[in-house]
């Protein structure tokens, strides 16, 4: 069990942003993923977000691991 606690903002920052991508992989690899929102990284998990410009969704990211086995907790 990997479990992996995000604390940033969904956007303006890449460290939530690769915190899920590291969800992503480790899923993959058929580990098994807990992923914690702390603090500004909870709007990550707001739905029907306004995505910037350039960037992944978010929301999206944590649907997509939630769909292969992570539980995610905010």
């Amino acid at each position: 069990m990997v479990t992996i606690i995000v604390n940033d903002a969904p956007y303006g920052i890449e460290r939530s942003w690769n915190a899920l991508r590291l969800a992503s992989a480790l899923l993959t690899m058929k580990q098994e993923v807990s992923i914690f929102l702390q603090g500004d990284a909870v709007l990550a998990a707001k739905k029907g977000q306004q995505v910037p410009k350039g960037y992944y969704n978010m929301g999206e990211m944590l649907q997509e691991a939630l769909a292969r086995g992570a539980d995610v907790f905010a």
